[in-house]
C-alpha cells in the first residue's frame, strides 16, 4: 500500500507543480510532504501501518498538495464554500487542519498501540493529545519558517487572511477532528471487536 501512496503522491505532486500560484510558497509548503513521505518510506521496514492508515495519509497529503498549489487562502474549494455558508474568508486551511486531526489520529493510535504498547483505553486519549501536540508544534514552526525563509510571503504562506487567532483556531480544529476520529474508532472497535 505504501508504494501506491508514493505513486499517487508523486503523480499529484507533478500535476500541482504546474504553474503554482506562488512558486516560492509552493516549494516551502511541499517540504512538509517530502518530509512526511520520507519518514513513511524510511520507517516502513520497521513499522508497517495498516492499509487504512496509508489511505488516510494519502488523503491528508493530497489535500495539502492541493492547498500548496493555490495557497490555502486561494484554493477553489474554499471559494466555492464561501457563498454556501456565508463565510467571509476562504476556509480551505481550516478544512485541512480539521482533516489533520480526523485523518491522522487513527494512524497515531496505531503507533501508540503497536510500538508504545499503551493500554487500549488510553490510546484514544493519547492519540488526541499527540495530534494536539503536533498541531501546536506545526503552527509554531510554520511561523518561524515564514519569518526566516520568506518574510514577504509570510501572509500567503501562513494563510491567516487577517485573523490574528488563526493558529489557535487551526489547532482547535485539529483537536476536534481527532476527537471525531477517536469516537468513530471507539464505536467501530466496540461493535466489531476489531482494530482495523
Amino acid at each position: 500500500m505504501l508504494q501506491s501512496l508514493v505513486l499517487w503522491l508523486v503523480a499529484l505532486w507533478v500535476i500541482t507543480a504546474i504553474n503554482p500560484f506562488y512558486p516560492r510558497d509552493w516549494l516551502i509548503e511541499n517540504m512538509l510532504v517530502f518530509i512526511y513521505v520520507a519518514l513513511l518510506v524510511f520507517t516502513y521496514p520497521r513499522f508497517k501501518f495498516s492499509n487504512f492508515s496509508y489511505a488516510l495519509f494519502s488523503l491528508f497529503l493530497s489535500l495539502h498538495l492541493i492547498g500548496a498549489h493555490y495557497t490555502y487562502s486561494e484554493t477553489p474549494l474554499g471559494f466555492w464554500l464561501q457563498p454556501i455558508f456565508d463565510f467571509e474568508r476562504n476556509h480551505y486551511d481550516r478544512i485541512v487542519h480539521f482533516c489533520f486531526g480526523l485523518l491522522i489520529a487513527y494512524p497515531m493510535r496505531e503507533i501508540l498501540l503497536r510500538q508504545v504498547e499503551v493500554k487500549r483505553a488510553w490510546s484514544y486519549f493519547l492519540a488526541v493529545a499527540v495530534i494536539m501536540a503536533f498541531s501546536a508544534f506545526y503552527e509554531v514552526m510554520e511561523g518561524i519558517v515564514a519569518m526566516l525563509v520568506s518574510p514577504e510571503l509570510g501572509s500567503a504562506y501562513l494563510g491567516t487572511q487577517g485573523d490574528e487567532w488563526d493558529a489557535q483556531k487551526d489547532s482547535f480544529l485539529a483537536f476536534i477532528g481527532a476527537i471525531v476520529a477517536m469516537l468513530l474508532t471507539w464505536v467501530y472497535v466496540r461493535k466489531t471487536g476489531r482494530e482495523n
